[in-house]
């Protein structure tokens, strides 16, 4: 029921939803368990197109600039019912893009293809212990020496950390504030980079969620990602697409939750009759359904906003905010139609909460987003 997408698009989703269910759902339960995938699963990603989506052809991508594409991708990839599953595997779409825009055309040549193809994982680091969602102050620097940067500092909550092969990485190399931050393209190798543990998360089990530090790492000056004091434009410019990855997950995520609650109440019976044959369910119901389907839509349009060479800062953030209220509101009320059984880690609508608590907090807190919003609204 709507206009956005096309049968290429529909084939896409035909061969996402393939890869899941062959690949993925019957051992999701096994790898959240496990706190991680096998890696094979990227290369296996790789070959049916699903990672090379949205990326210039000439790097080894396909419909470059399709933003429904990565819609429809991400829609199938969250039937995983794991949002760790899906951040991992996802973790290119946050830690590629500066690498394709602005990094040197060698060093794209080199990095590009072999992370679409799955052979090589990507990372994104940016967030600090004492920053947070305070990006215009990290404090992790980079001091030009030679044909160098001498790097020093530490990351936190980093998805893909512990795993990764080439991560790009904000750094302070000027002043004080945003105008003073840089990215640079640090492989995993790299003399002084260290990985630190994997961190325990109250969701999104299977992702790969590390510590890095660095301790006078010296990085080639050509791996600069843009310009010296350039990073934060480019770090802002990325948080548009992965806020709208978000929602996406948001909406999903209650979706999913949704129709578990469909069966389970249909097939459930208390005091002689099925829950839907009460009143106080159906309407509850009917609810979660209504909120899906609006986060859903505006999603869709931030979506086409962005397809049309907008950039709806104010919208794809009201639509995070919307659908990460919506995941975390249907999620809670499915686990209550369960009852006892929504409380067992056996069922997939207690998963599906835990998961769902992140998107408040990742690619900017929902008071930041509020704050953004704002600014935008000239308050």
């Amino acid at each position: 029921m709507t206009d956005y997408f096309t049968e290429t698009h529909d084939q896409a989703r035909q061969t996402a939803r393939k890869f899941v269910s062959t690949h993925v759902l019957p051992h999701i339960d096994e790898w959240e368990e496990a706190g991680e995938f096998p890696r094979d699963i990227y290369r296996l990603a790789g070959d049916a197109g699903l990672l090379g989506a949205g990326y210039p052809e000439a790097l080894g991508g396909h419909s470059e600039g399709d933003v429904f594409l990565k819609v429809v991708i991400s829609e199938e990839l969250m039937r995983s019912t794991s949002g760790g599953f899906v951040a991992g595997m996802g973790s290119l779409d946050i830690g590629l893009p500066p690498v394709v825009r602005w990094a040197r055309p060698e060093i794209r040549e080199q990095i590009v293809p072999p992370v679409l193809r799955g052979e090589k994982i990507m990372a994104l680091a940016v967030t600090e212990p004492a920053g947070g969602s305070d990006v215009a102050n990290l404090k992790t620097h980079a001091v030009r020496d030679g044909d160098h940067y001498v790097v020093n500092g530490s990351k936190t909550f980093i998805t893909s950390g512990h795993r990764a092969d080439h991560y790009t990485v904000a750094v302070r190399t000027g002043e004080p504030g945003h105008g003073g931050i840089s990215l640079l393209l640090i492989d995993r190798d790299t003399p002084g980079f260290v990985r630190g543990r994997k961190l325990k998360k109250m969701g999104w089990w299977a992702s790969d969620t590390a510590e890095l530090f660095f301790e006078d790492c010296r990085v080639p000056a050509e791996r600069l990602i843009g310009s010296e004091n350039g990073g934060f434009v480019a770090i802002m410019t990325n948080f548009l697409s992965e806020r709208l990855m978000l929602a996406i997950m948001g909406y999903m995520t209650a979706e999913i939750a949704l129709e578990a609650a469909l069966t389970y109440c249909r097939s459930r019976e208390a005091f002689g009759r099925s829950l839907t044959g009460f009143q106080v369910t159906r309407h509850k119901l009917v609810e979660m359904a209504t909120q899906v389907d609006i986060a859903r839509e505006y999603t869709y349009r931030c979506a086409a906003l962005m397809q049309a060479g907008k950039s709806p800062v104010k919208q794809v953030a009201m639509a995070k905010n919307f659908a990460a209220d919506v995941c975390e509101n249907v999620t809670r009320e499915a686990i209550q139609l369960h009852g006892g059984m929504g409380y067992m880690r056996e069922a997939m609508v207690e998963r599906l909460h835990r998961d769902g608590k992140l998107l408040s907090i990742g690619g900017g807190t929902t008071e930041i987003m509020k704050e953004l919003i704002g600014k935008q609204m000239g308050l």
